[in-house]
């Protein structure tokens, strides 16, 4: 056999011109750090993924699929602005792809691409900060119990649950709010510019819309499904290739959290501490556990989820 006849079995076309590939990082869930009964996205659990997807042969862009109805402001920023980073270091592109809800931290996520796409009945926006609690300054005279606190500096017991709100407290926490609030307002006016069309403040009044709505305001660029968008913008041959998070089978299977806590999937990992299947959570991780996953219950549970 010749070697041109050889070399003809060979399929060199796709050695010289590959396939696009557009990388896909899946931003599910609630943003924070996990507890025994619920997962949480963290940049900390995010960072080997995101590093991966930037890295890709014949990358085109990356795509964000976001799910997400808020949590922490921290995190939310920290993951933005690793996706920013990473973007202006390989100058990419990236999409982001809104699916039930892309609302508070879960928009500023949205807010690291470049191009927004939602569905029709998405719920975008949310863009607002909140702080929540109970408090019980009743309960322990009634059960006639004698609660003793000592503190070395003399603010370090507020917003205590079991006292009468203090105004000074108060007045101190609403600063803090507002403050994150012109952090986040910040973020979601340098990437989106001159594409909000809506008064500020009606923008960041803490609302939320569909994702019809959203394209009228500006806060996202279009309503479409990621590969038909993606096929649009890079052709039919392109490869949608998701990154996957590290963890094993049995982790996924079980309901494990990807930081090491638990998802909401429930099953046996909800029995179970994340350092292994022989492990059983401390009481105290069951009632943490149990607010956390009442917390998170309650922010999705905002948008009709």
């Amino acid at each position: 056999m010749t070697v041109k006849k050889l070399l003809s079995f060979l399929p060199i076309k796709a050695f010289k011109d590959p396939d696009p590939v557009v990388a896909v990082i899946r931003l599910n869930g609630v943003i924070g750090a996990a507890g025994p009964l619920r997962g949480g996205m963290t940049l900390a659990g995010l960072e080997k993924r995101l590093d991966q997807a930037f890295k890709m042969k014949n990358l085109e862009a990356v795509a964000l699929a976001i799910n997400s109805p808020g949590g922490s402001p921290v995190q939310s920023d920290l993951i933005a602005k690793r996706v920013r980073d990473l973007a202006a270091e390989k100058s990419l592109p990236v999409y982001g792809f809104c699916e039930d809800v892309a609302a508070s931290g879960g928009y500023w996520l949205a807010c690291a691409a470049d191009h927004i796409y939602a569905q029709e009945s998405s719920i975008i926006g949310s863009i607002g900060v909140i702080s929540s609690g109970f408090g019980f300054p009743a309960v322990l005279d009634r059960l006639g119990i004698e609660r003793r606190v000592r503190t070395a500096g003399h603010k370090k017991s507020t917003l205590d649950p079991f006292e009468k709100e203090d105004p000074e407290d108060i007045a101190r926490l609403e600063g803090i709010l507002k403050e994150l609030h012109e952090t986040f307002k910040s973020m979601v006016m340098e990437r989106r510019k001159d594409r909000l069309k809506e008064d500020p403040d009606v923008l960041f009044s803490g609302e939320f819309w569909t994702g019809n709505k959203a394209v009228e305001l500006g806060l996202i660029d279009g309503i479409g499904e990621m590969r038909t968008i993606l096929k649009e913008r890079f052709g039919e041959k392109v490869k949608l290739v998701p990154l996957e998070d590290a963890r094993p089978w049995w982790r996924k299977r079980l309901g494990f959290g990807a930081t090491g806590g638990f998802g909401a999937t429930g099953g046996l990992g909800t029995l179970l501490s994340g350092e292994g299947l022989g492990a059983v959570a401390e009481p105290h991780e069951w009632v943490q556990g149990l607010a956390s996953a009442a917390e998170e219950r309650a922010l999705w549970s905002r948008f009709g989820l």
